[in-house]
This record gives C-alpha cells, sequence and structure tokens, in this order.
C-alpha cells in the first residue's frame, strides 16, 4: 500500500493588534487646528472689510455698539421683565438697548453707500428710496435780481468810461466819439469815425496814435468786467479801387482783429472774446448815406450773463 505524502504544517494566523488611533494621519486635532485658523482668517477679513467699507463716523458708530455698557445703565442684578436688561423690550424694537438713542443700526452703520451715486438719498415710510433735492428757488426773483445788478454794472462801466475821457486832457475832446448802446445783447460801445477823427490808416488796420490811446483808456475800464465780449468791425462805402483782392469785408475783420488784440495787450484775457467778426458796410451807422464817415467804427458789445430757460 502506498504511503500518502505528508502535508505540510499550515502556518498559524498572527492577528496584531494597535492599541490606539493615536498614529494615523495624526488622529483629528489637525483638523480642530484647521478650523481655528479658517475662523480667525473670517474675522480677520471681516474686519478688513468693515474698515474699508465705513468712513470714521461709521467706524465711530460700531465701536461704540459693541462698547460694555456701564453699570449704572444695565443693572444684572435685577431679574428679567420689565425690569431687566432690556426692560421688557424685543431686541428688535431699535429702542431696546441701553442708550438706544445713542446708538446706529448695526445694518446702516455696516452696508456701504450704493456705487455709482453721489446722493444718498432717504427712505421714505413705504421703503422706497427719495433723494434728498434742495428746495425750490424764486428763479423769477432771483433773475431779476441779477439783471438789476447788470444793469448798475453797465451803468457804473459807462460812466467811469465817460469821466476818464473827460479827465484826459488828450482825450476829452475824442468823448462824443464813444457811444453806448444798451440792447437785449448787453451794452455795447461803438467808437466811430467822424471828418475829424479816424481811428486807422486809409484802408489799413493799423491805428493811429489817439485812436490807440482811446481804445486803451477804454480797454482799462473793462479789464475786471466778467462779461464775456463780441467786437465787429464796420467801413463805409467806399470800395476799393479795382484788381484789388482785399474788399471791405476783409477790411472790416482786420480791423476787428487789430482791436482784439489792442484789447489783449490791455490785460483783458483771449477767452474774453466770444466771436470777432467784420460787417463791411451792410450795417450803417447813418441809414441814409453809406459813405458818410460816421459809418466807420468798431462796435465792442459785453455780452449779457446767461439768463436760465423758463419752465
Amino acid at each position: 500500500m502506498a504511503k500518502k505524502p505528508e502535508q505540510e504544517p499550515v502556518a498559524p494566523i498572527i492577528i496584531k493588534k494597535i492599541d490606539g488611533g493615536h498614529h494615523g494621519h495624526h488622529g483629528g486635532a489637525w483638523k480642530i487646528a484647521l478650523a481655528d485658523m479658517m475662523t480667525a482668517m473670517m474675522a480677520f477679513f471681516l474686519l478688513m472689510w468693515l474698515l474699508g467699507a465705513t468712513n470714521e463716523s461709521q467706524r465711530k458708530s460700531i465701536a461704540d455698539y459693541f462698547k460694555p455698557t456701564p453699570k449704572s445703565v444695565i443693572d444684572l442684578s435685577k431679574g428679567a421683565g420689565s425690569n431687566g436688561v432690556l426692560g421688557g423690550r424685543s431686541m428688535l424694537d431699535d429702542q431696546g438697548l441701553p442708550n438706544a438713542a445713542m446708538q446706529t443700526s448695526l445694518f446702516e452703520t455696516v452696508v456701504p453707500p450704493r456705487m455709482g451715486s453721489e446722493d444718498q438719498g432717504t427712505a421714505d415710510p413705504a421703503g422706497d428710496t427719495a433723494q434728498d433735492t434742495p428746495p425750490p428757488e424764486d428763479s423769477a426773483t432771483d433773475a431779476a435780481a441779477r439783471e438789476a445788478a447788470e444793469a448798475r454794472r453797465f451803468e457804473q462801466l459807462e460812466e467811469e468810461i465817460k469821466a476818464k475821457l473827460a479827465s484826459d486832457p488828450k482825450l476829452a475832446g475824442l468823448k462824443d466819439q464813444v457811444k453806448f448802446v444798451k440792447d437785449e445783447t448787453g451794452l455795447r460801445i461803438d467808437i466811430i469815425d467822424d471828418a475829424d477823427f479816424s481811428m486807422f490808416n486809409l484802408g489799413t488796420a493799423t491805428f493811429l496814435p489817439r485812436a490807440e490811446a482811446l481804445l486803451k483808456a477804454v480797454a482799462a475800464s473793462l479789464t475786471d468786467a466778467p462779461n464775456k465780449m463780441m467786437v465787429r468791425g464796420h467801413t463805409d462805402g467806399f470800395g476799393f479801387a479795382g484788381g484789388k483782392t482785399r474788399n471791405n469785408w476783409t477790411l472790416s475783420a482786420e480791423r476787428a482783429e487789430a482791436t482784439c488784440a489792442l484789447f489783449e495787450s490791455a490785460n483783458i484775457g483771449a477767452d474774453r472774446f466770444v466771436r470777432i467778426e467784420g460787417a463791411a458796410d451792410t450795417e450803417p451807422n447813418v441809414a441814409g448815406n453809406p459813405y458818410d464817415a460816421r459809418n466807420r467804427r468798431v462796435s465792442v458789445t459785453l455780452q449779457s450773463e446767461p439768463r436760465a430757460a423758463a419752465d
């Protein structure tokens, strides 16, 4: 009978038990540390947001909100109810907290102003936001007052120029060459030629000495006036000789520009001039005679201040 092969001995099963889970990922202590760190970071970023989204007055209100209330205000020894901390009032009541009159709603303090709007507005009882608008002004009264003040200023300028010309022996004989006209555009000052006085050399935009002194005297009185100015040149009806490229239009415009240049040399800013133009002989001063010397003139108009458009 054959002999059965001997079976190899079965290795014993050994079970090792590890006492405690301390070494498995170091336990759960790291989670607690991470949670503490995240909480601290959230509080830090909240603090940074509050500092950036509020102004000094709002930050003071927040500080006052969390400031410990003096014991004289809160007596913790008293029981609840009407004698308690809130005096029987709800915490939702805006008067429920101690020193309620000095507190500011935390929501109103923390929420920053609406971006893109300069006006904060105030909430009406219905909850809508109403913009703070100034009370309506009496525009008619203000306009009348401005017009009256401007009229007085024009009168003072006229009197000042007349007095200055009359007091100067060299210009006293030319005072009649300066005329003042008030119209809807403002105060127009006309410096006019006549048979015995010319402002420019014949057919040119070059000032003669007496005319230059006269214009500078007028300009000195207009230096401090706030009004914008228009300058217009005028000629008589005589034209240029045939074959010339120049005409009364170019001549009148050149004389208006020469007047502006002289005014600028008298410390009148270039930004004061809003219009410089030549009218040639289309607006004669002596309508019945286009060749009259008095049609040659320069008009300087002080513009009235813009009026508000009527509603």
